[in-house]
Formats: C-alpha cells, sequence, structure tokens
C-alpha cells in the first residue's frame, strides 16, 4: 500500500508539473509565422456544439474562447478566470460554461462581455464539466475531491463526496441515471441520480484521468499508465487497450460510439476501435502534451487542443490533419505592413494581442497607446497582481529589454509565453514597428 500510495503522489506531482509547461519560441523564427492561434497558453479544454457549428475551448492564459467552425475564426474571447480554465461546456440552450483552478464556473450568453452567472462552492481548481442530457444539470469534478451538481435553472448544488484524491473527470450516462467520476485515488464512481443509493465503486490498477461514456452505456476512462479501461454501466470491467506508453490525460467517444480518442502526454492521440478493443491508428502532433479532443457529429472529423497553444482538426480515417489550424482571425492584420520587418517580427504576436484601439483584447491585452503607458494599468483587463507591483513604463527601450532578457525573467508573474528576440537589429525593427501602429 505504501509503494501505491508513492506512485500515485509522483504521478500527481507529474501531473501537476506539466500544467506550468511553456514552450520557448523565437518571435523572429519562420516556423513562428505559421503557428496563428488564438490563445496564449496551451488549450486545456475543448466543447463541440451538438450541430457542430460552434467550438468553445479554455486554456491556461486564462480566457476561453468561442469559434465558428464554419468560417474557422474566433468569434469571442471570454475573460473572467484568475487562472487556467480547465473545462468548458456548451449547454442546449446556446450559453457556454466555463470552469477554472480559480474553482469558479462562470455562465455566458453568447456576445456578452461578462458572465450571467457564476457558481462558486469548490475550494480547488475545477478539472472537468459535464452536461447532462436532458441539459438541466451541470456536473464538476474539483481537486477538492467532491463532484457538484449544479442545477442550470438556479438552486444549491448538490454535492458528492467519497473520492480521497483529485477528481479529474466526470460524465452522465446516456439516459441521464447516473454519473461517472474518476480520480486520482484509482476508483471510478457511479453515482445513481435518483434515491439516495451509495455510489458503485470499481478500483483500477491507475489513477484516472479522464472519462467518457457512451450512448450505449459502456464506460471509458483514461488510466496514467498509458491505457483506456472499458466498463459495462454498472462499473464491471469490460476490457481494456494500451493507447501508448505516456498517460492518457482526455478522451471522447464519437457520437456513433464506433471510435475513442485517447489523448497523451506525449503528443499523440490513440484512435481506439471500439468493437475491437484496438488502436486503429494514431494521430501524431507537434510532440508536446494533447490536453483536449472531442469529436465533431459527424463521428470522424476530430479536434484536438494542446500544449503549443493550437486547435488542430483531424481526419480520423486517413489519421492526417484537416488543416492547420484554427485561427483566430480569417484576415491578415498586418495586410497594411508587408514588407515591414518589424510587422514581420510582430506577426508571432497577433494571436495575443490587438494593435487598433478599436480591436480590444485578445488572450494578451490591446497594444493601442502602449508607450507611455505603465505596465498592467490597461482599464478593462485582468492582469496577475505580481505585474501590478512591477515598476515599468513601457517605452521602445522597456520593450526591447522584455524581448532580450525574456518575460518570465523581466516581467515575473506574467502568463506571456516565454519568448525572446536574439537579433538587436530585430528588437530595434520591432519597436519602431509598434511606435508606428499603436498610436491611438
Amino acid at each position: 500500500m505504501a509503494q501505491r500510495i508513492a506512485v500515485i503522489a509522483r504521478l500527481s506531482v507529474l501531473y501537476r508539473s506539466i500544467l506550468v509547461v511553456v514552450a520557448v519560441v523565437s518571435i523572429g523564427s519562420t516556423a513562428a509565422l505559421a503557428q496563428l492561434r488564438g490563445h496564449g497558453g496551451p488549450v486545456r479544454a475543448v466543447a463541440i456544439s451538438a450541430d457542430g457549428q460552434v467550438a468553445l475551448s479554455g486554456s491556461f492564459d486564462s480566457t476561453s474562447i468561442r469559434w465558428s467552425l464554419t468560417h474557422n475564426a474566433a468569434e469571442q474571447v471570454l475573460r473572467f478566470h484568475a487562472d487556467a480554465v480547465n473545462a468548458v461546456a456548451l449547454l442546449r440552450d446556446g450559453r457556454a460554461a466555463t470552469a477554472g483552478a480559480d474553482g469558479r464556473i462562470a455562465i455566458w450568453t453568447a456576445g456578452k462581455t461578462e458572465p450571467d452567472a457564476v457558481l462558486e462552492g469548490h475550494t480547488a481548481p475545477i478539472a472537468a464539466l459535464a452536461v447532462s442530457p436532458d441539459g438541466a444539470t451541470l456536473a464538476s469534478a474539483s481537486w477538492d475531491q467532491t463532484v457538484r451538481l449544479w442545477p442550470l435553472a438556479g438552486g444549491a448544488p448538490r454535492v458528492l463526496e467519497g473520492h480521497t484524491q483529485n477528481v479529474n473527470g466526470v460524465a452522465f450516462s446516456a439516459d441521464g441515471s447516473a454519473l461517472i467520476s474518476v480520480s486520482y485515488d484509482l476508483t471510478v464512481r457511479v453515482w445513481p441520480l435518483s434515491g439516495a443509493s451509495s455510489p458503485a465503486v470499481t478500483t483500477m490498477p491507475t489513477p484516472l484521468n479522464a472519462v467518457a461514456a457512451g450512448k450505449d452505456g459502456e464506460i471509458a476512462v483514461g488510466g496514467a499508465d498509458g491505457k483506456v479501461y472499458l466498463l459495462h454501466a454498472s462499473g464491471a470491467p469490460a476490457g481494456e487497450v494500451a493507447a501508448g506508453a505516456r498517460p492518457v490525460i482526455s478522451i471522447a467517444i464519437s457520437p456513433d460510439g464506433a471510435l475513442i480518442a485517447a489523448a497523451g502526454i506525449g503528443g499523440s492521440v490513440a484512435v481506439i476501435d471500439r468493437k475491437a478493443r484496438a488502436v486503429e491508428r494514431t494521430l501524431i502532433g507537434p510532440g508536446l502534451p494533447v490536453w483536449s479532443v472531442a469529436f465533431l457529429p459527424d463521428s470522424r472529423t476530430l479536434l484536438t487542443g494542446g500544449a503549443d497553444n493550437m486547435i488542430r482538426r483531424w481526419n480520423t480515417v486517413t489519421g492526417e490533419p484537416v488543416d492547420a489550424v484554427l485561427l483566430e482571425t480569417a484576415a491578415d492584420p498586418l495586410a497594411a505592413y508587408n514588407g515591414d520587418r518589424g510587422a514581420e517580427i510582430y506577426r508571432a504576436c497577433i494571436a495575443c494581442h490587438t494593435l487598433g484601439a478599436d480591436q480590444g483584447n485578445r488572450a494578451g491585452p490591446t497594444l493601442s497607446g502602449i508607450y507611455g503607458r505603465r505596465i498592467a494599468t490597461l482599464p478593462g483587463y485582468n492582469f496577475s497582481e505580481s505585474l501590478k507591483r512591477l515598476d515599468i513604463v513601457w517605452t521602445p527601450e522597456t520593450v526591447a529589454k522584455l524581448f532580450e532578457m525574456g518575460p518570465q525573467a523581466y516581467t515575473p508573474g506574467t502568463k506571456m509565453p516565454e519568448q525572446t528576440i536574439g537579433s538587436a537589429q530585430d528588437r530595434a525593427a520591432l519597436v519602431q514597428f509598434l511606435e508606428r501602429a499603436t498610436k491611438k
């Protein structure tokens, strides 16, 4: 038992450490030109609407983005959480739910800049959300070792207690009669939602990170040992599939029930034939953790969100990407600066920052009027407390220093991805471009 506890502790530390992995990139590199994205940090969660036209993503950058999948462009950036957005859900009435490491859940109406409601009660990060089949209840799983059932019409949540470690995943059964939760305590719990019955508890051989439920009642859970375990609706074991050598951290079952997508820390996604209990193919990404997977209604197209800050679309039949990435904007905001070296260097920044006063904030604050402004003072943007304590005024010299030293060294506590510009000439070109492009 002591050995098992030690293994669980090591895996839990590994899981937490991956939450703060930041890729180091060079703004001046040609590779950055192809890496357009909407989030300024790893994509932690992805959800897709029932009609397949809208996606919702959550990121370690503390924002959520509502995407149009028909236009491959962001429709709205949602800012509320004080920490990483770990879980998202699209409700049946078109609203969105986001949940974060701050322990709060925000409910959003499309187009509104503030949440309709904030659900509070968890005392630790929320790791997963699920919506009941009838759309009336939202379930949340938290590292405070509880699951909560929130009536979306209002009222106090029902608290489900019994797990003894972080609760990492939650899913409703297809008929809505039960809730399934999985935890680092090695257990799968199937909670009856009517009556006062105790949950059915199944102990697995490994800590568990994710869960999905099929329309036929079968349950799939992702383990820290790289396996996908299948269970009957009762919780009884029904088989297992080795998805890879690294922990499975996200899992999804296709709407038609034929496939399971199991994403891992190693950066690949195993596409499993559920009936054959075998890996059909493996989707190979950039080698960084894939934090989230979600099927479109066609049951063959898969969205993945990863540590490279991108959302990718895959054809699970061929194993090939459908397109490179989902872009925050379909138009090129730098078209007017064609041939400007500073603009080309800035291109890696357009995912997170706008230049004009009428364009607003993205994952990062707008740079409009940046020169002469004290750090962390732009109204309407949620800056970290550590930035507010810094004595920096943005000038061409301080911006150049930022990219010479890197954000982590120059502005400790920033959520900005670590990035430097090694060339003094390129730093000068960037600050000169910003001087021209950000004037109000």
